[in-house]
């Protein structure tokens, strides 16, 4: 039973601190910008305010345009649950397996792209096409950067692939373990919407993926699929830390080795978002046809990092 409350306050740790992440990277995008920019708890404020506002829904929007939030919003919760974040290893009966993973994420992504074309909002259908483009290069990329620690550790279950990890330090340096983190941090810009591949603070229609699949959401709606963008990226950055940089992360129930672990992630995932926002304050963002040729690049990198980790063993 503690096994299972702990995961539940890690649920409780992504729903909370998410937000703020957004916040600390819009707010350090500002300062190196020479702007004051708003304070870090501002998407608290936003997400309060949305979820006091009415819900427009258009008149053609069916049954998938109502269920779509909740889904996304649920099927990242089921994430934030299955993956390590804090502690290792995640009770099995959770089964943090790396497919059941990428699965889960690509479900949120598959509904929003239902949801963009519902309403028959000729934005939205653009969006859509456009995500759904992404999301073909994306994901497979996601599963070979965590296969090719996979192979290392003889599992797909994430849990034990950061234990291997921890138990033969020198494979950090390794150039599988490399080309995978560069293969997952650039997925991470096009799944999360990051510069270059997608402009999170942008309105121009022209240029938009994720922002033009939610223009017809309002109140709880786009509440729910705001909070659930944030928590997609701190989950995507948890990967990253502890997937490639595991040492912190806790291996017992012990109260000391637990705020260790927190305190070694929200270390990473504050060093992480101070890349994100440097990374987006010197790139421009590319253009479309421009975006299959960079995750293009990550997918051969990660397809590198697996050859690289049955060959180099």
């Amino acid at each position: 039973m503690t096994d299972y409350l702990l995961q539940l306050i890690n649920v409780a740790l992504v729903l909370a601190v998410s937000p703020a992440l957004v916040g600390l990277i819009r707010w350090l995008k500002a300062r190196m910008q020479n702007r004051r920019g708003a304070p870090i708890w501002q998407p608290y404020f936003e997400l309060r305010k949305l979820f006091g506002k009415e819900v427009v829904v258009s008149d053609t929007a069916s049954w998938v345009f109502r269920a779509t939030p909740y889904i996304v919003f649920a099927s990242t919760l089921a994430v934030a649950l299955l993956v390590p974040l804090v502690r290792i290893p995640v009770p099995v009966a959770l089964g943090s397996d790396l497919i059941v993973v990428v699965y889960l994420l690509l479900l949120g992504t598959f509904f929003l792209a239902l949801a963009g074309l519902d309403t028959g909002s000729p934005f939205g259908g653009m969006g859509s096409s456009r995500e759904m483009t992404v999301a073909a290069l994306a994901e497979p990329t996601i599963a070979l950067a965590i296969f090719s620690l996979a192979v290392g550790a003889g599992s797909t279950d994430l849990g034990r692939i950061v234990a291997e990890t921890l138990n033969a330090p020198t494979t950090v340096a390794a150039p599988g373990h490399l080309l995978g983190f560069a293969a997952l941090f650039i997925v991470m810009l096009a799944e999360t919407g990051r510069l270059p591949v997608d402009n999170p603070s942008t309105h121009l229609e022209l240029t938009m993926i994720h922002e033009a699949m939610i223009l017809e959401y309002s109140g709880r709606y786009l509440a729910l699929i705001e909070w659930a963008s944030g928590m997609k990226l701190f989950i995507f950055l948890s990967l990253l830390a502890n997937l490639y940089v595991p040492w912190g992360i806790a291996t017992s129930n012990d109260p000391a080795g637990l705020a260790v672990g927190l305190l070694a992630l929200l270390g990473k995932v504050v060093v992480l978002g101070c890349a994100i926002a440097a990374l987006e304050t010197r790139l421009a963002k590319l253009r479309l046809f421009r975006v299959p040729e960079l995750l293009s690049v990550s997918f051969v990198l990660a397809l590198l990092a697996v050859t690289s980790s049955f060959v180099v063993r």
